[in-house]
């Protein structure tokens, strides 16, 4: 299903693009260049289109030769890319400032917005996706901030692939300028007028003095939260990653979970599953990454996410070192599905015994036509290994693996098969002491009292206790 994402409104209804461009070309304080490769000049055109754009554009050029671009930007082995990008907005920025200080400084605030694109090609084979950004003064004489993004185009043609991207630009550029304040409401408006089938935006990153105090993990969240992506990454020391470029061509094991907190049993389940995944990659092994996942659905409570917890969360799983997904894929096969589309190298999945269990519960499939054998047929059409960690039963004390999974028996043989060809795959060398620990037990100790830092990681303790994280506080001593 298409949905229009509301952005800010003016007088009850949505600027249009075309309002938005005349109204920056009549502001005489805004003022700079535009830097467009790969679809055409399509943002600039925009503006020429509204009138009066001498008001805005000092100059717009297109280095389409390649030398010409190396010439003027450096080499750089890729055109369409974030380095390439950014040394379009550095040189031209400098350029502009350069030239326009002396006799305009004091009065307008410069700008270079720049984007690189691969739009349709003309046998339909190439990656459609652009970076696009812009640099620029929020006030005249101010150091410059910066915006950055990355979009995937999904018009089957580059007519209407170019038409996105100029609107998205004209957003980005008019969000710039007056949303600035309030980054969460500019994501918002990045896709006014346009429907998410049309675009994917999935990476934006914001800094300089106008996001003072901006957490680009929440604006990734954001991203995430209004449909503009199906999952937003970002690094373990926060950076904003672009999806496609940190997985393309790369194993990858995916740990899903809450992570509130990060326990030895997350730790545990990662780490052993790390080691049976390295054995299917064989010599890819040393390039495999490994990602803890959060589902949107495990950040509501009450119908909203809480953003302070999923700060929480970010800054426990930081101290881990892992890369951290986060994704609007409840269902497992079609994270599955957004994680085959980068990669054709094996995809190992770690998960618990009941998590196991609850993928063969055939309620959860009933939006599917085909039922649980659609599901399960999605989710291991391609290379994905299911790596099971036992649980101990809290009654009996018992360990439990799969050996020990109860099913019905209409699906017998369905989980025999796919174990069988080795998509199910027990942990063994797992640390049983780990198998008492239970995050919800771990949240209650954290903020009531209890030993609860035997049951999560030393970083993780730290961090808890550094940040009073999780309800924890210094002065009762928890």
């Amino acid at each position: 299903m298409s949905f229009l994402v509301d952005g800010p409104m003016s007088n009850d209804r949505q600027h249009s693009t075309i309002e938005k461009a005349l109204e920056l070309n009549l502001d005489p304080g805004r003022y700079g260049t535009f830097a467009e490769i790969g679809a055409g000049q399509e943002v600039v055109r925009w503006f020429f289109q509204a009138g009066g754009a001498a008001g805005t554009i000092s100059k717009s050029i297109s280095a389409y030769d390649m030398q010409v671009s190396d010439a003027i930007y450096g080499d750089c082995e890729r055109y369409v890319c974030r380095e390439r990008l950014e040394a379009m907005l550095e040189y031209e920025q400098a350029l502009t400032r350069e030239r326009l200080t002396p006799s305009r400084g004091d009065t307008s605030s410069f700008f270079t917005f720049a984007d690189t694109v691969s739009a349709r090609n003309y046998h339909g084979s190439n990656e459609c996706h652009a970076w696009m950004g812009i640099r620029f003064q929020a006030s005249p004489n101010e150091d410059d901030s910066v915006i950055i993004l990355h979009a995937r185009m999904r018009d089957d043609s580059n007519a209407l692939q170019q038409e996105a991207l100029g609107i998205v630009g004209v957003n980005l550029i008019y969000g710039a300028y007056e949303m600035h304040q309030d980054p969460a409401v500019l994501v918002g408006s990045l896709l006014d007028s346009l429907s998410t089938e049309r675009i994917e935006v999935d990476m934006i990153e914001f800094s300089g003095p106008a996001f003072e105090g901006v957490d680009n993990r929440i604006m990734s969240l954001h991203l995430v939260q209004l449909g503009l992506t199906g999952a937003a990454m970002f690094s373990a020391d926060g950076q904003v990653l672009q999806p496609s470029e940190v997985l393309r061509k790369r194993p990858l094991l995916i740990e899903r979970g809450r992570f509130k907190p990060v326990t030895h049993v997350n730790m545990d389940m990662l780490d052993v599953a790390l080691r049976k995944f390295s054995k299917v990659c064989g010599d890819n092994a040393d390039k495999i990454i490994p990602i803890m996942e959060i589902s949107m659905h495990n950040l509501v409570e009450n119908g909203e996410v809480c953003l302070e917890d999923f700060v929480s969360r970010a800054e426990v799983l930081a101290t881990t070192g892992n890369t951290v997904l986060i994704s609007d894929f409840p269902e497992h096969y079609r994270l599955a599905s957004y994680l085959s589309q980068y990669t054709e190298q094996p995809i190992g999945m770690a998960m618990g015994l009941g998590t196991l269990r609850s993928l063969f519960d055939e309620q959860y499939y009933v939006s599917l036509a085909g039922g649980i054998l659609e599901g399960l047929g999605q989710l291991f059409k391609d290379q994905i290994t299911l790596f099971v960690y036992p649980l101990k039963n809290k009654v009996s004390g018992e360990i439990e693996n799969l050996g020990d999974l109860v099913l019905p028996e209409s699906l017998h043989h369905l989980f025999h098969y796919l174990r069988d060809r080795n998509g199910i795959v027990p942990l063994e060398d797992f640390t049983e002491q780990y198998l008492d620990i239970y995050s919800p037990d771990v949240i209650a100790m954290i903020s009531s009292g209890g030993d609860w830092k035997t049951m999560v990681p030393d970083c993780v303790a730290n961090e808890i206790m550094q940040r009073n994280l999780f309800g924890y506080s210094h002065q009762s001593g928890n």
